[in-house]
């Protein structure tokens, strides 16, 4: 049997798993190689346990959403209900489509960005990872790149938007839309909270329902109570039935909140 070649790629991986968790990489290191003489794994197979090859990234979730909606251009941005496209990789908002007024931003409120409906923080602070070094120390661990590269929790979004509402909870306390022009997505940075328009209500709802069952995260009892809310008022159909189907396809699973919906409708 010919020896598997380790490439730079392998050895980069090796050397941040080691720099993450040193004592663990040091005795998988030893371990395998002894293992080695006998027909064992590589080094770099056993100790790359648990990391994000193979699974889907949120680099990888990003190409194929950008294929879907060049796919179906007539779809609009999430929040805002903004026209847009893409050119290979590069996003082209039209920001008179929606009425929207730049807030801070300039950059950012001009071009696509896609947004983590239930944020990183959320499915992300329950991991080791997280919790010894933030976002960034989970690149890398498959357990959170899955969850990050999950595309039924990924929306097209005014990257302005996508900055203000960080990780903010959703919540309905205004009826008063005036930050971003016609816009009408409300951000309260006091209190963390966030107002979305009510076309993509129900969609967050459907969302913040599937990563809880999909994921095992814990939801607070009001926010539960809210999604269910929204989940019941604002029904799936047209784009959100077709595009969950298309996931599905890619990804592998549907999101069963929404196929369930989409069927008695």
């Amino acid at each position: 049997m010919a020896k598997k070649q380790i490439s730079q790629r392998d050895i980069n991986r090796l050397i941040k798993q080691f720099k993450r968790r040193p004592l663990q990489t040091i005795v998988i290191v030893i371990i395998t190689l002894i293992g080695s003489f006998f027909g064992g794994k590589t080094i770099i197979e056993q100790s790359d346990k648990g990391s994000s090859r193979d699974v889907q990234t949120f680099a990888k979730a990003k190409t194929e959403l950008i294929k879907i909606y060049q796919e179906n251009p007539q779809q609009k941005e999430f929040y805002c209900g903004c026209d847009f496209k893409f050119i290979e990789r590069k996003s082209e908002l039209d920001l008179k489509s929606c009425g929207y007024k730049i807030r801070k931003d300039k950059v950012r409120a001009n071009r696509i960005e896609w947004e983590h409906v239930m944020p990183a923080h959320n499915f992300g602070k329950q991991l080791r990872c997280w919790k010894e070094g933030g976002r960034k120390n989970c690149g890398g661990v498959a357990q959170f790149d899955v969850m990050e590269g999950d595309m039924h929790n990924l929306q097209p979004a005014v990257g302005e938007v996508n900055a203000d509402r960080s990780n903010f909870r959703f919540s309905e306390f205004t009826k008063k839309f005036n930050q971003y022009g016609q816009c009408k997505f409300a951000t309260d940075f006091k209190k963390r909270q966030v107002q979305p328009r009510k076309a993509v209500k129900g969609m967050i709802a459907r969302t913040y329902l599937y990563m809880e069952q999909r994921y095992g995260i814990v939801l607070a009892s009001q926010e539960k109570n809210l999604m269910q809310e929204w989940n019941r008022l604002y029904p799936a159909k047209g784009w959100e039935c077709q595009r969950n189907q298309i996931i599905a396809k890619k990804q592998g699973n549907d999101n069963p909140f929404i196929t369930e919906q989409c069927a008695r409708n």
